[in-house]
């Protein structure tokens, strides 16, 4: 239970990414200065507290190679979150690649992310 407690705030930060995300794309572009820089400063605000905590994390883990496996996965998603975010903010490439590319990443994150965190919480 620990281990999840310490995820928590990350959880939290990635779920307000979300709802600013959400905010910017109904606003429409030009996007709103204010929302889109608390937008990207929160989302780097979560990766950086997420990857502070997994570092403090115990280990070995039974399951490493798949726990690994998973934050490798998310890791890109957070990669691509950023590229296309920028590439859209700044227009260039294929708009609607991007935003495909910038919908879908989120999902995939927090499933490697809830897939990981519940290999590392369970009782084996």
């Amino acid at each position: 239970m620990e281990t999840l407690s310490k995820f928590t705030l990350p959880g939290i930060l990635f779920a307000f990414t979300l709802a600013f995300g959400f905010g910017l794309s109904h606003a429409g572009k030009p996007y709103n200065g204010l929302l889109f820089n608390v937008h990207k400063l929160i989302a780097l605000g979560a990766v950086i507290l997420t990857v502070l905590r997994l570092a403090s994390l115990p280990r070995p883990f039974d399951s490493f190679a798949l726990i690994a496996g998973l934050l490798v996965i998310a890791a890109l998603c957070v990669i691509a979150l950023f590229v296309s975010g920028a590439l859209m903010s700044a227009g260039k490439l294929d708009y609607a690649a991007m935003l495909t590319i910038h919908r879908i990443a989120p999902g995939v994150l927090a499933i490697c992310c809830a897939l990981a965190l519940y290999l590392l919480v369970r009782k084996p």
